[in-house]
């Protein structure tokens, strides 16, 4: 991958469909309810080269992964080897995440470190409303952050409301509970040489957020799942001044477009030296795809 020639890296990007399997990561519904939710734009289940493409063409990096929540939705998960491999026959546009169910106990704990031995993994991305867990709970997740630590790979956590599930009753049973990011605190605290993002406008806990990434050196935090349009001015403020060295450009795709964010995000009252950290060099950085 040549950074130099990127013109960002996109942090937060989703394989949502098995070329392999033919299988999807979310039930119709959710699927359904979340496209209605984010007003998607085009075609909402490209496959992992199709996604390749489409940044290549912009000269865009992405992170890229799946979400594993069988143990809480029934439905299997693309698999991390098919995103890694696509990654891998991509390697100029794509940058491999894996995703394991936490609920997944010891052979999750394994897949994670053959994940990264093998397959050369980056990082972890975890969902915990809809894995149905508290990323502060010992008894669920701990071992598998001490094998992302050990590695020097990144987790990424989801944080705040979720737009999977809105709409659908219940919201489909799904627990906004669980993505508090003060949760994540308690995770930097006890792990504190792991590389963390906190992923989104944490929405409604967007205070703790930048209270989180701002007194823990290992945390950072991605930009994906909202247009810059509405962010809080408080997360604008502190992306210009004491977390412009800790805040990543990610956009959700596909349910949002790189070139919608970035068309947003041009609007933004954001210093001009401040821009290119935001867009690439935080991330590039933080992958280890530039020297410290």
């Amino acid at each position: 991958m040549n950074v130099d020639e990127l013109v960002a890296i996109d942090v937060h990007t989703h394989a949502e469909v098995s070329s392999k399997k033919g299988t999807s990561s979310l039930d119709d519904d959710l699927h359904d309810a979340s496209s209605a939710y984010f007003k998607v734009e085009g075609k909402r289940k490209p496959t992992l080269e199709e996604t390749a493409a489409y940044y290549r063409e912009r000269k865009m990096a992405a992170v890229i992964f799946t979400v594993d929540a069988e143990s809480a939705t029934g439905t299997e998960p693309v698999p991390n080897e098919e995103v890694a491999e696509a990654a891998a026959a991509n390697a100029d546009v794509l940058i491999p995440f894996a995703s394991i169910d936490p609920f997944r106990g010891k052979a999750g704990v394994k897949q994670a470190r053959r994940l990264v031995e093998e397959y050369g993994v980056k990082g972890f991305k975890f969902h915990p409303s809809i894995q149905g867990f508290f990323p502060n709970d010992r008894s669920v997740a701990y071992a598998l952050y001490e094998v992302i630590e050990e590695t020097g790979t990144i987790a990424l956590f989801h944080t705040g409301q979720t737009g999977i599930g809105a709409g659908v009753p219940g919201g489909g049973g799904i627990r906004l509970k669980y993505s508090n990011p003060l949760h994540v605190d308690d995770v930097a605290a006890d792990f504190p040489h792991l590389k963390i993002i906190l992923a989104h406008p944490s929405f409604p806990w967007q205070d703790e957020a930048l209270a989180v990434a701002t007194h823990k050196p290992g945390v950072h935090i991605d930009l994906s799942g909202w247009s810059p349009k509405y962010f809080p001015p408080q997360l604008v403020q502190y992306a210009n001044t004491l977390l412009k060295d800790k805040v990543l450009f990610g956009s959700d795709y596909p349910v949002l477009t790189p070139d919608r964010w970035l068309a947003d995000f041009e609007k933004l009252t954001i210093k001009d030296e401040v821009k290119p950290k935001i867009l690439k060099e935080n991330a590039a950085r933080l992958l280890g795809l530039t020297k410290p």
